[in-house]
């Protein structure tokens, strides 16, 4: 039979039975995005922190699977910020400088700012009394919910914004900034902290309602340079293993 020279553990005895089929390309794909999940989930839940090391070669062997798997998902962690690829290093979570971070926010701001003119326009009576239920939903998830719902719900009302603006351009903008200013977050505000405070997110939708443009553009800048101003990059050690820190422990 064939040497399998994907495997990691080259030169090893197989941990599969020889009997077994090789692994269909939809399980490597299911892999690829198993992989790409449980090292976004650690990073989110701030086990894997800025900078720790991403092996290929551990990799392969907690997921069972050679080194293009591992390369494809680590390239699709790296086009979406989670992580950095260093040439001749190796992969590490990312470490955003506090001039990239302050970047980010500057073009969030901007973003933002530019959507709620187009919400105030366009926004129905209808859409209004969706915002309010989700601003509902948002402020049970402070007191009952993880952090990390929070943080989903406090994205999501965003979200929604840029998708009333009724611009899909100025929407997917926002998408992607707000995913990056999530993964910051995550990553470096002290835990028990609200991502958004919904007070400032029922402003924001009262000044809209009441067609206030001005306050309620004033209203989401000082929103988002609070958020910002929460933002610690002190970074601290872990002593958990690598399958730990992936929820693989």
């Amino acid at each position: 039979m064939p040497e399998d020279r994907s495997s990691p553990t080259r030169g090893r005895p197989r941990l599969r039975p020889a009997a077994l089929p090789a692994p269909s390309p939809d399980t490597l794909d299911d892999t690829e995005t198993r992989i790409y999940q449980s090292v976004v989930s650690g990073v989110m839940s701030q086990r894997l922190r800025p900078g720790t090391k991403l092996p290929e070669a551990a990799l392969c062997e907690l997921f069972g699977v050679g080194r293009s798997i591992v390369q494809k998902a680590l390239q699709r962690l790296a086009h979406d910020h989670v992580v950095e690829l260093r040439p001749n290093r190796g992969a590490i979570v990312a470490m955003p400088t506090r001039e990239e971070i302050g970047k980010l926010f500057e073009a969030r701001r901007a973003l933002e700012a530019a959507i709620l003119p187009l919400v105030a326009q366009s926004a129905t009576r209808a859409d209004y009394a969706a915002l309010r239920r989700q601003l509902r939903d948002e402020h049970r998830a402070m007191h009952h919910a993880p952090q990390t719902e929070w943080a989903r719900l406090a994205s999501a009302f965003h979200l929604k914004l840029g998708e009333l603006s009724r611009n899909p351009l100025l929407a997917r903008y926002l998408m992607e900034v707000i995913s990056r200013c999530a993964l910051v977050v995550a990553i470096f505000q002290p835990p028990g902290n609200a991502t958004c405070e919904h007070d400032e997110h029922a402003r924001v939708v009262e000044y809209l309602e009441q067609g206030k443009i001005a306050q309620a553009i004033a209203e989401m800048d000082h929103h988002l340079r609070e958020l910002e101003s929460h933002i610690h990059l002190d970074e601290e050690q872990t002593e958990l293993s690598l399958a730990d820190m992936l929820g693989l422990g």
